[in-house]
């Protein structure tokens, strides 16, 4: 504290004397990271690099040497010199080689230089000089695995990130971030099953380093996705210290003619499936009622029509990408914000720590999270009756509000012109059917109904959207194994959004995926005028694509069971005059579908604002049920381990009694709002 005041106080004499005593010896090492600590608390960067600079130079016999270097690196990157600072790293890691934290920023340095290929040798190489470590390099050597996985995913090299995040899982299993990563990247490579044990890793440890999306994609599970997204909120959020954060008192703006102040909050305000599904509704909003502030988390985005669009669209945009959770959620309370909805849920870029700090009265899950959040801050949920019908309100933490469609769609997006099926790459007189989902929505189980269904329709191909050359080879291997030619399956490859909306009408049917469904690619493939047969479950994701179907007015295309989902898209290819009637009937009724009503959807949707402030006022908001989740957590690791596909609701329901039944007689178990309704418990 002494040094920090004389150096505030007089900024020459101080720094001079203290040089002198690094130059003579005199200075030694703790007091060196003292000093300079209190200079860079102080904003003086560049006289502590000149103390760290000076200091190194005449006491280079200091057994501790590599530590006033690696200092020395984090203050010249913290004043913006990369180069130096990288130079400061590799002179640390020449005096001591097996220096950790030194790799790891020496990594990070080049990676963020453009030189990722650098940067996965330089973590390699502490990696393969601690084969054999001591428990001190365990966290040093499992964040550098963790970083060679994340960059190496990044620049495509999918077979090289596995192997190095699942060496990750090996060191340290009950670390979730590897695993999280590993799943996901194995359901995006097609790799079935997607959960491998191993002597030293547990399926169970697998399936709890598992996202809620990646569940998701998993299992038509509704209850252990809800009990997911709890538990997973609980260890991203925890408990953040809200002793000093000031909120506003609500509003009373009910029948005062005062704007109700609403903020969307998202990472995906740009040309991705969620700004596109918003552009119009934003636009459309009424603003003598609505006031539309827009939060934008995500990457810079130069030259992003989308984008551009939306920020023409509210009454105010911020972007909060660079500031932290605190922040964001103070500038949120000055805002006097009333609603804030959460339109990215646990996607990629999320900022869901903002919303613990409840920084509006009301927060609400909407549009870009298909599920319940599971969390105490997140009180309503706006979806459809075909989503969420009032019986499966049970697998929501949150109040359920309903529009007509969950699915915004854009009237004004922009279409290229249609290319031939040759130009596309497929057969002129061929049966197409067609999926343009992500790889990561397939699974074996949904590839085999294909594979049926080609197998009885031999003048039929299987279109769908190109993933890494090494995925497309392995569902070409798959389909042989199955009996169906490798030239069946063509793969469309990128295109810019116009031309891919273009291509989507030269298919002849849409061939969903469970339990992870289409949702805004349905909306496309309707749009296009493209029939999509589907099959619905019971979780969000396993009836979203059935909801656009419903409310683009052909329900007929739902399927009720995967028997009936492979009878039907068969019988199409054989009568053409039904599905000529069904397109026929989607063309029709096109812009008069609740599919196509935004203005509707708009109105409905300030409707529900004001009915959450309306409830807010008069302190009906709800609070979050989530009691018994930890268990119905560890009775879905058990369900799902049974590795069940499909399973209609009375079954699936009598599954999680039965199991319920057995914990309470362990345990006695609380009433709850789901299943556990027992009056003797």
């Amino acid at each position: 504290m002494l040094i920090n005041n004389a150096f505030a106080s007089d900024r020459v004499s101080p720094l001079a004397s203290v040089l002198e005593r690094a130059r003579t010896q005199q200075l030694s090492l703790a007091e060196l990271f003292q000093i300079a600590e209190s200079l860079n608390a102080a904003g003086q960067r560049p006289q502590a690099a000149e103390l760290y600079k000076t200091w190194i130079a005449f006491n280079d016999a200091n057994a501790l040497l590599h530590l006033a270097y690696f200092n020395y690196s984090v203050t010249l990157r913290q004043m913006g010199d990369v180069a130096s600072s990288i130079h400061a790293l590799r002179a640390c890691l020449k005096i001591e080689p097996r220096f950790g934290q030194a790799h790891v920023n020496l990594g990070r340095a080049l990676e963020d230089c453009g030189l990722t290929v650098q940067a996965v040798q330089q973590w390699r190489s502490f990696v393969e000089a601690t084969a054999e470590i001591t428990a001190g390099q365990v966290s040093h050597r499992l964040m550098m695995l963790q970083h060679i996985g994340r960059v190496l995913e990044s620049s495509g090299q999918m077979e090289e990130a596995e192997t190095a995040l699942w060496q990750a899982i090996e060191l340290r299993p009950d670390k979730t971030e590897a695993g999280q990563h590993w799943t996901s990247l194995r359901q995006r490579q097609c790799k079935w099953p997607v959960l491998v044990a191993s002597d030293h890793v547990s399926t169970r440890q697998l399936l709890d380093a598992m996202s809620p999306l990646t569940l998701a994609c998993h299992v038509d599970d509704p209850l252990f996705q809800l009990a997911k997204a709890y538990r997973y909120n609980k260890a991203l959020v925890g408990r953040p210290d809200l002793s000093g954060f000031q909120r506003k008192p609500l509003r009373q703006k009910s029948g005062t003619r005062q704007r109700l102040r609403v903020g969307y909050l998202s990472s995906d305000l740009r040309e991705h499936a969620v700004g596109f599904a918003l552009s119009e509704v934003l636009e459309l909003h009424d603003k003598s009622s609505v006031e539309i502030f827009a939060y934008y988390c995500g990457d810079p985005r130069p030259n992003d029509a989308t984008q551009e669009r939306i920020r023409n669209a509210v009454d105010c945009w911020r972007d909060i990408a660079a500031v932290d959770d605190l922040e964001a959620a103070a500038q949120i309370v000055a805002d006097e914000i009333d609603v804030l909805v959460d339109v990215n849920g646990y996607t990629k870029h999320a900022r869901t720590k903002i919303f613990a700090y409840r920084p509006a009265p009301v927060i609400v899950n909407f549009c870009g999270y298909p599920g319940s959040m599971g969390s105490p801050f997140h009180q309503y949920m706006i979806a459809d009756g075909h989503i969420v019908p009032p019986e499966n309100e049970i697998y929501y933490s949150e109040k359920v509000l309903r529009i007509a469609c969950n699915q915004p769609v854009d009237r004004k997006r922009l279409i290229a012109a249609p290319p031939s099926r040759t130009q596309a790459g497929l057969p002129e007189d061929a049966f197409v059917y067609a999926c343009f989902n992500g790889m990561q929505k397939i699974n074996a189980s949904c590839f085999a109904r294909w594979m049926a269904i080609l197998s009885q329709t031999p003048g039929s191909v299987l279109w769908l959207l190109g993933g890494d050359a090494d995925v497309n080879q392995r569902l070409r291997q798959a389909a042989v194994q199955s009996g169906v030619a490798a030239e069946r399956l063509i793969f469309a490859p990128k295109a810019d959004n116009p031309n891919h909306l273009a291509r989507i009408g030269l298919a002849d049917l849409f061939l969903d995926t469970f339990p992870y469904g289409a949702h805004s690619t349905a909306a496309d493939a309707i749009t296009m005028g493209l029939p999509i047969v589907t099959m619905t479950g019971k979780s969000f994701a396993a009836r979203f694509c059935g909801s656009i179907i419903s409310a683009a007015g052909v329900p007929e295309l739902i399927c009720s069971t995967p028997d009936d989902y492979v009878r039907r898209a068969i019988a199409f290819e054989r009568d053409r005059k039904s599905l000529a009637t069904v397109r026929e009937s989607l063309q029709r009724h096109r812009e008069t579908s609740a599919l196509r009503d935004i203005p509707a959807l708009a109105r409905r949707l300030e409707q529900l604002f004001w009915q959450m402030q309306g409830e807010a006022e008069r302190g009906e908001t709800p609070v979050p049920d989530l009691r018994n989740l930890d268990v119905y957590y560890e009775i879905g690791t058990e369900v799902v381990s049974a590795n069940i596909d499909f399973e209609d609701d009375r079954a699936y329901r009598r599954r999680y009694l039965e199991k319920l039944a057995k914990w309470n007689e362990y345990a006695p178990l609380a009433r709850d709002g789901r299943l556990w309704t027992d009056p003797t418990a």
